[in-house]
């Protein structure tokens, strides 16, 4: 395995643990007739599910299939996996990218926005909301490298990564960080929402939509009565609660798309439960989640 940059903060022994349970990868594309398989064996903790996933996810493949199980302190998921035509993966240099990715999310992996400042910004959504953040950040003198909006239940989620216009690097200094969170506060706030619009800077190094993910559970955007139905299609959720288990059963039934699983696991994260078995399955357009879990204390 390739060597890797330890994080600073982590002394010889943990060093040395994080290696007795690097997690062991095996990609098969012999066993499935039309998808490949990715398994994946490691000692258990909190969070590494959504790692796995996050990394699949990350590479735009569709997960077609998913067995998950844990038993003590070790769990093994196998994941059924196509690209996003629908085909087996057949490029070595893919392959060996998601084995490297998956031995290594014990300890994380580099994030291509290090260099940058994120601006975190939750609020009302109004038309015309992001023309104004845009404009006050372009008079501020920021440069927007990348962006990424959700917006539900009348709500916005948004993470964007800027730098100095001038100087092309991460904007460090306090008084420009205080006129950027004063002016896009006021810009958030608009005329009603004087209390829930919030507007924060980091210089941390974060998955985008993991972030996003976090931002939306905060603001608690599941509570508000949705501002438009699109559609008649809603997913069908149910959960069974078996005390004497000390378990729950979430069953999941709603139409297939990519990153389903990653939001799934996501959300279920954020709640701090833990899922030690699950199994999800796709047929035509339908995805079907059957996933026991417990709270994460």
């Amino acid at each position: 395995m390739k060597d890797m940059e330890w994080p600073a903060c982590l002394d010889e022994y943990e060093k040395l643990v994080i290696r007795m349970n690097t997690p062991r990868v095996v990609i098969d594309n012999a066993v499935c007739p039309t998808a490949t398989l990715v398994k994946v064996d490691s000692a258990r903790r909190h969070g590494i599910l959504l790692e796995a996933v996050q990394v699949l996810t990350d590479l735009n493949l569709l997960i077609k299939k998913a067995y998950i199980s844990s038993d003590g302190r070790f769990f093994m998921d196998v994941f059924h996996v196509t690209d996003l035509n629908g085909n087996k993966l057949t490029d070595e240099s893919v392959i060996s990218y998601i084995e490297q990715s998956l031995e290594t999310i014990h300890y994380g992996r580099s994030n291509s926005f290090n260099g940058l400042t994120a601006l975190e910004l939750t609020g009302t959504d109004r038309v015309g909301l992001l023309s104004e953040v845009f404009a006050v950040l372009a008079d501020l003198q920021c440069s927007v490298v990348e962006a990424k909006v959700w917006t539900h239940n009348g709500r916005i989620a948004s993470l964007i990564y800027v730098k100095d216009c001038n100087s092309g690097s991460p904007i460090e200094d306090s008084q420009q960080i205080d006129r950027i969170e004063a002016r896009l506060r006021n810009v958030l706030k608009g005329d009603n929402d004087i209390r829930s619009a919030k507007m924060t800077v980091s210089m941390a190094v974060t998955h985008t939509e993991r972030r996003l993910h976090q931002m939306m559970f905060a603001d608690r955007d599941y509570e508000r009565m949705p501002v438009l139905r699109h559609s008649t299609d809603y997913p069908v959720v149910t959960v069974q609660n078996w005390a004497d288990r000390s378990y729950s059963v979430v069953n999941v039934q709603c139409k297939d798309r990519t990153k389903l699983l990653f939001d799934v696991v996501c959300t279920l994260t954020d709640m701090e439960y833990v899922v030690f078995h699950a199994t999800i399955n796709t047929a035509g357009e339908r995805a079907y989640l059957v996933i026991n879990g417990y709270q994460f204390h």
